[in-house]
Parts: C-alpha cells; sequence; structure tokens
C-alpha cells in the first residue's frame, strides 16, 4: 500500500466495531474546527445522525446522562445502533445513524457518499482518495440497509437535540424523495482510514402490462 499521492487500493478493514460509546466531549472537536471547514462535521465522542429537516424538534439528543449510555434518551438510541450504519425512528419518518467511530464526517453529494475517517494531507487529497476507491471497494454484507427519504435532511452530532445543533457543526444536505439502498465499508492506507457510506437510489420499475 502507498499513500495518498499515488493509487492505492483499498483494504477492507477488520477490525472490530466499537464497544461501549463513548460519553460526550466537546473539548474533543476544538483543535480541528479551527483548521477544518464547516462542511465537515464533528462528534463529540458518539454517532452522527441524518434526520429529516422537518422532523428535527423530534430528536432530544442526550437527555439525562446518569446510568449506561443507551438510556440516555434519544442519544442514547443512537449509540445502541450496531455497526457503521443503522435507523432510528425519529418523528413519523426515519433517519440514518452513522455509528462505530466518531469520525469527522462530510458528503460527497455526486457520489452521494458520506466521508468519514482520520488522515493527514489536505480535503481534497482525501476527496480524492475516496472516489478513487469508490470503483474498487468491496462492500460489507452486514452493512446493507434499505431508507426511505422524503426530504432534505441534515446531518448532525446526535448528543444535540434537533432544535439545538450548533451552527457551525452540521451540514443540509439534499436528497430525492425515495427509497436508498445503504451501504457502508472501510478501508485503510499507511496514513489514513477511511468509513465511506454510500446512498444508491432504487430504481423504480415499470408495472407489467
Amino acid at each position: 500500500m502507498v499513500g495518498i499521492g499515488a493509487p492505492a487500493e483499498p483494504v477492507a478493514d477488520n477490525s472490530e466495531h466499537m464497544g461501549e460509546p463513548e460519553r460526550p466531549r466537546r473539548d474533543r472537536i476544538d483543535n480541528e474546527r479551527a483548521v477544518m471547514p464547516h462542511n465537515w462535521v464533528h462528534s463529540a465522542g458518539g454517532p452522527f445522525l441524518v434526520a429529516p429537516e422537518s422532523e428535527l424538534g423530534h430528536w432530544g439528543g442526550v437527555e439525562d446522562m446518569d446510568g449506561p449510555v443507551q438510556t440516555w434518551g434519544d442519544y442514547g438510541r443512537a449509540c445502541a445502533v450496531q455497526g457503521y450504519i443503522g435507523l432510528v425512528a425519529v418523528g413519523s419518518q426515519q433517519a440514518l445513524v452513522l455509528g462505530d467511530q466518531p469520525a469527522r464526517t462530510t458528503y460527497l453529494p455526486a457520489e452521494r457518499v458520506f466521508l468519514r475517517g482520520a488522515h493527514t494531507g489536505s480535503d481534497e487529497e482525501i476527496a480524492t482518495m475516496a472516489r478513487r476507491v469508490l470503483s474498487e471497494i468491496v462492500w460489507d454484507a452486514d452493512e446493507d440497509l434499505r431508507w426511505e427519504v422524503r426530504e432534505a435532511v441534515v446531518l448532525f452530532d446526535s448528543a444535540w437535540a434537533g432544535t439545538e445543533i450548533e451552527p457551525d457543526n452540521h451540514l443540509r444536505i439534499e436528497l430525492e424523495p425515495g427509497g436508498y439502498r445503504v451501504r457502508a465499508a472501510s478501508c485503510r492506507f499507511p496514513d489514513n482510514w477511511l468509513i465511506l457510506v454510500q446512498l444508491q437510489p432504487e430504481v423504480a420499475t415499470e408495472p407489467t402490462r
């Protein structure tokens, strides 16, 4: 394997998923915010939520920090998701959970891919790397679900209530209404690791006459 400057083949990451989700730590992201553009969203230690815009008021975030993390209100529901992706009910719709790693995350609209990870080099270099491996990546068979989308969605740290998300730490994403197949996989390189989550629109079929 080689670094960012030359082509590299994606390698499946077979490491185990994270165990107990961490308590949110807002100090963790202060330095990252100083150097990263606002289209990257940061987590204080837990999973991200991609929620329907009109349903944000139904997400309570961390509501009670007593007891196990899974009991901390809506945030606990997001933490209960095993693996890279999952769904939780928010109001009358479903939100996508991006779990496992509290890695900074952005969205590549042309590829319909959430890009997550830790890396050296510039943002454009890591985005280029992600685009290059997309054609060769082997999607994890256990990370495959269907998500119904009706409207624009918002990516943010699930620890925050939907009505109180940080102005400089969320990303609004326009999606065409319809069903999406959601798949995820991870790749490791000498100085970088990535998690890619792809939204693949379902193809409408003509009714048989």
